[in-house]
């Protein structure tokens, strides 16, 4: 081989930009060309659209898996328009459906609903797309813009007058990049309940047009409370106490929220899903840590204090307090710090901190509220301490 065939210099590479670059290494921006991609572009969309509904404080989102292998994504929010508005800090969506990473910002609020471990924008979904098509409902008007694999086949149009607000994107994942363009029901109904719960005033629905039989609906709404209530559905053992706690602090130190939702029940088995920016932490991490130290602390104190626990014994550790518990562990950040790239594992010292003196300061003061129930958790666990 000679020298000029080993020569590598700047004229040997080559730069892909825009869409392009999104259609050629999918796997980049989805994860996979299997069907755990065509699930992270839907949970794109469905970011998007809560964000517009969360912004004013509650709304609906309707997401439906129509039977030609599309799907729809609409939302009662305010319209997002098409160019940026005047004094909008935000892109415009065709902005956002054209320009890798516009709108990115919206990232950093603790507002951004993020299901998918990662967040890669509309225009990811765009560029995946055989077609979308996205309407929008503003200022009593109706306009629409359809795309064909990231490209705008024309302009937006104006589509007459329009009763309300709201957006939808439909769109179908690309057969040729997609191992397989088919939604699983049960995957996204598991999301969407998540989002829904852990957002109080969102109402989020699924309906799948594909069933032979006709189309399937359901709709999700409620609180942590709830989400706590569902979990113990499928979990062993009845509950040792009538009350679910619950509580929502904010915190300055930690800039954002935490909020739990915790019962125990008779097993030895735990139910503790986590969340930061209503994102799944199967790992745990901070926030999960704070919430175990923060119970300890309480039920030892407690237990201390009423000589359920002696001199000799140690304090009670997390594992034995977390025996038989269902809970939730929310935080909401405006900046949000993971380890790893995986996004599934939360970091941050002020909020393991603050989260553990919020737990344990709620569940102090919920123990000495409710002796009765307090009694029947505290001698559950210490039952078992230094004696077992």
């Amino acid at each position: 081989m000679s020298d000029a065939a080993d020569t590598y210099d700047a004229s040997r590479i080559q730069v892909i930009e825009g869409l392009e670059a999104i259609r050629m290494r999918p796997g980049m921006y989805v994860g996979s060309t299997s069907r755990r991609g065509v699930h992270h572009m839907v949970f794109e969309a469905l970011s998007e659209a809560v964000h517009e509904v969360l912004g004013r404080g509650a709304g609906s989102v309707d997401v439906t898996l129509t039977s030609d292998g599309g799907v729809r994504v609409a939302d009662d929010g305010p319209g997002a328009s098409f160019g940026s508005a005047g004094g909008e800090a935000t892109p415009g969506l065709e902005a956002r459906l054209t320009q890798v990473y516009a709108g990115w910002e919206l990232e950093d609020g603790r507002r951004t609903v993020s299901p998918a471990s990662f967040r890669v924008g509309l225009s990811t979904v765009n560029a995946l797309s055989s077609r979308l098509i996205a309407e929008v409902r503003r200022d009593g008007a109706r306009e629409i813009q359809e795309y064909a694999r990231g490209v705008a086949l024309a302009p937006p149009t104006p589509a007459g007058p329009a009763k309300g607000s709201g957006t939808v994107l439909e769109f179908w994942p690309d057969a040729d990049i997609f191992e397989t363009t088919d939604c699983s029901y049960d995957v996204l109904v598991e999301c969407f309940r998540a989002v829904a719960h852990l957002n109080r005033g969102l109402s989020l629905s699924l309906t799948d047009e594909r069933p032979p039989g006709g189309a399937v609906t359901e709709r999700f709404e409620g609180d942590v409370r709830d989400f706590v209530a569902f979990l113990e559905t499928t979990a062993e053992g009845g509950p040792v106490h009538p009350d679910i706690l619950d509580f929502e602090v904010e915190d300055p130190r930690m800039a954002g929220t935490v909020e739990v939702a915790f019962r125990w029940r008779d097993s030895q088995d735990a139910v503790v899903r986590s969340f930061a920016n209503s994102g799944p932490t199967p790992e745990g991490g901070a926030h999960v840590k704070g919430f175990r130290a923060g119970l300890a602390a309480a039920l030892t104190a407690y237990a201390r204090g009423r000589s359920l626990l002696t001199a000799a014994d140690p304090d009670l550790d997390t594992g034995r307090v977390g025996e038989g518990l269902t809970a939730v562990v929310s935080v909401k950040l405006d900046r949000v710090e993971f380890r790893g790239a995986t996004r599934t594992l939360l970091g941050g010292a002020e909020v393991r901190s603050c989260v553990e003196e919020a737990v344990r300061v709620h569940v102090g003061t919920w123990l000495e509220r409710h002796p009765e129930q307090a009694s029947a958790v505290v001698r559950r666990i210490v039952g078992g301490v230094g004696r077992a």
